[in-house]
């Protein structure tokens, strides 16, 4: 499925969805690794799989960048269940204690850092932890990244999502009921 045929299958009620899918794939402001990189991140997020294949037809990443992209969504899922939980409860002492939870790709992620920082506030976005949010918008700005990158990210994290949303509801309504033929006797009246 291309981004087109996935922009096409939209219901007309999205249909502003379609159209700020379209224009997040032009948008300039941020680089293509960065915005490819939060659109495949933010898929592998959601997980519906129209939308990933479509994305996944159109990035233009090299496969250490969509390596990177997939593993941000994968750390995320479960750093973002996780910091979420501690922000959430009330007992301040789970905060104190290790989280003894293995996040090397964080350190390691085989692409630039300020990129895998943002495609993992991306899915931070997606997942709804603002623990991890603050953490990850900490480090880009640490790394000169400007509020206009990090804007582009959370569109991008906004629209896949509601996309995402749109095609999984559409796909568990099933078709439109078709009325149930008339019997014979009643047709021929």
């Amino acid at each position: 499925m291309s981004l087109d045929t996935l922009r096409e299958s939209l219901p007309a009620y999205a249909k502003d969805l379609s159209l700020n899918l379209s224009s997040l794939v032009s948008d300039t402001s941020l680089n293509d690794q960065q915005k490819w990189g939060c659109l495949v991140a933010t898929a592998y997020a959601i997980g519906t799989p129209q939308v990933i294949r479509a994305i996944d037809a159109a990035a233009p990443l090299s496969p250490e960048a969509a390596t990177a992209a997939k593993a941000a969504a994968a750390i995320m899922g479960m750093n973002n269940v996780y910091y979420r939980s501690l922000h959430l409860m009330k007992n301040q002492e789970y905060r104190t204690l290790p989280a003894k939870l293995r996040m090397n790709v964080i350190a390691n992620p085989g692409v630039d850092k300020a990129d895998f920082e943002l495609w993992c506030t991306a899915v931070s976005a997606v997942n709804g932890c603002g623990m991890c949010l603050d953490a990850h918008e900490d480090e880009l700005r640490k790394r000169g990244v400007s509020s206009t990158v990090v804007q582009g990210a959370l569109r991008i994290a906004a629209v896949v999502n509601a996309v995402s949303r749109v095609i999984a509801a559409e796909a568990a309504a099933g078709p439109a009921p078709q009325p149930a033929p008339m019997p014979e006797a009643i047709a021929a009246g």
